[in-house]
């Protein structure tokens, strides 16, 4: 069933929510990331971007004041945030993608949008670690080859789930490979914001 047509927060609500609740500037440039993803992935599927590019963008506003180490399916990140969401009058497809990102939340992935929210998640995390070991500190220049390269050293980034980001694929029924590059390709625009625009060199 199509999503209703709810009409949506704004993106500059949704960002001035993201900065109130974040701190982070390593955790806010992960929620702009997955929100370039989704944007490019809504586009694919012939979707709406704002809707999941919003979805994307505050995904993980609440995880700062809300971590969860306990994996609660009801207390803390995700569920806060989504209450909080929730008030704000967020659609509801939008707060159900953001459920079904965490696993341990138990809600099932039904829609488009929910699958390609978990596909991206845990991947953009690994695509900006291995573009900030690179000598050139840019994602301009990274390609799969290089992250799936990464992905087998299990002592690189150990908070990326790799089982997350191979089921985030086959999930979307895309190959692995194809799915890292399209991801790298659709943070590349946003590369400077990003803080993945590389380093200008010394002296």
């Amino acid at each position: 069933m199509t999503a209703s047509p709810k009409a949506l927060p704004s993106r500059a609500e949704a960002l001035a929510l993201m900065h109130e609740y974040t701190a982070s500037e390593s955790l806010r440039a992960h929620m702009l990331s997955v929100e370039a993803a989704m944007r490019a992935y809504a586009g694919r599927y012939g979707d709406d971007p704002e809707r999941w590019g919003l979805t994307g963008l505050v995904h993980d506003f609440d995880y700062e004041r809300f971590p969860n180490a306990a994996h609660s399916a009801t207390e803390e990140h995700p569920a806060e945030g989504v209450r909080l969401l929730r008030a704000r009058g967020y659609p509801e497809d939008v707060l159900q993608a953001i459920l079904g990102h965490a696993t341990y939340c138990g809600v099932a992935r039904e829609t488009q949008m929910a699958k390609t929210l978990f596909a991206v998640d845990e991947l953009t995390g690994l695509i900006t670690a291995t573009a900030l070991v690179r000598p050139s500190r840019s994602i301009l220049d990274l390609d799969a080859r290089s992250v799936r390269k990464k992905m087998k050293d299990k002592g690189f980034a150990r908070g990326v789930s790799r089982e997350d980001v191979m089921q985030g694929a086959a999930e979307l029924g895309v190959e692995l490979d194809e799915h890292i590059q399209f991801v790298i390709d659709a943070m590349r625009p946003a590369a400077t914001s990003l803080g993945l625009g590389g380093m200008a060199p010394a002296g």
